[in-house]
């Protein structure tokens, strides 16, 4: 029997994490991943209650964290409300003492051209990804400074100058959080803290990708590479892996040694023409 892989599996116990838009999708996922490995869980989100048009709320991932021995703390939180950032990180601090680990996940998706996506649209995406990674770090990074270790991953995609047909309004704002990250990093380099951007390469099953009927099923992968992803880039010591753009798939190879990426799919077969959304 293989032994685990030990990129995969970091020893986080000791360490604190913030995870937004946490109480489904990707950030449920790695919520309890990070908790499996050790880590105490600050779990940030909007709902409060689950509905049959969004299942899931911050209090089920906290159940399910605790059920399996973990340590979490749930956090209502609208990232768009610049108070409710700054009390997610001040109630983190203050239930678990520290703060290592900020994954800025929750993210408001609309992919319409320009002319269908009005001002208030463009606001929300802008108010939910682009300023509240920043605000986030803004009220996260004194406490890591003060410890002299932290990591902050963006969920947004690589800088590029392709157009975004169709997409604008959106893209604009998840690669503000990439502009992020990268600041993050170039300033905070010397305090040990490392700040990256993550994405999928392929559609994520998610309520987004359920919602707004991104294909099916087949062309889907589970939460699991994100998750092991994200984890391969905690398990590294901030100086030495930081300022980093990573597609998952190129995060696991480099970091993790993994080239085989089957078994993510959710059918457990790669489809015969698979969609890829690393070139957005």
């Amino acid at each position: 029997m293989n032994e685990p892989n030990p990129v995969l599996h970091p020893d986080l116990h000791g360490r604190v994490a913030v995870v937004t838009g946490a109480s489904r999708g990707i950030g449920r996922a790695l919520a309890l991943r990070l908790a499996r490995e050790g880590a105490a869980v600050a779990v940030a989100a909007k709902s409060e209650h689950s509905t049959e048009r969004l299942p899931g709320n911050i209090h089920e991932t906290v159940d399910a964290i605790r059920a399996a021995g973990g340590r979490a703390l749930a956090v209502p939180a609208d990232v768009r409300d610049e108070d409710a950032i700054r009390n997610l990180i001040e109630r983190t601090v203050a239930e678990f003492g520290r703060l290592d680990i900020l994954v800025n996940n929750a993210g408001a998706i609309w992919t319409q051209p320009i002319l269908k996506t009005p001002p208030k649209r463009f606001d929300l995406m802008m108010g939910v990804n682009a300023r509240a990674a920043y605000i986030a770090c803004y009220y996260a990074l004194p406490h890591m400074v003060k410890q002299q270790w932290g990591h902050v991953l963006n969920m947004c995609p690589p800088l590029n100058e392709r157009p975004a047909e169709g997409k604008v309004a959106y893209m604009m704002s998840k690669l503000g959080m990439a502009r992020v990250a990268l600041g993050v990093a170039a300033e905070h380099g010397r305090d040990h803290i490392a700040a990256n951007a993550l994405w999928p390469r392929t559609i994520i099953e998610s309520q987004a990708s359920i919602g707004w009927k991104m294909a099916d099923r087949s062309q889907w992968r589970t939460p699991e590479i994100v998750c092991d992803a994200s984890l391969a880039i905690f398990a590294q010591e901030p100086p030495t892996s930081t300022g980093r753009q990573w597609i998952d798939e190129e995060a696991l190879t480099e970091l993790a040694g993994i080239t085989d990426f089957d078994g993510y799919w959710c059918e457990g077969r790669p489809p015969s023409e698979p969609i890829y959304i690393d070139k957005w």
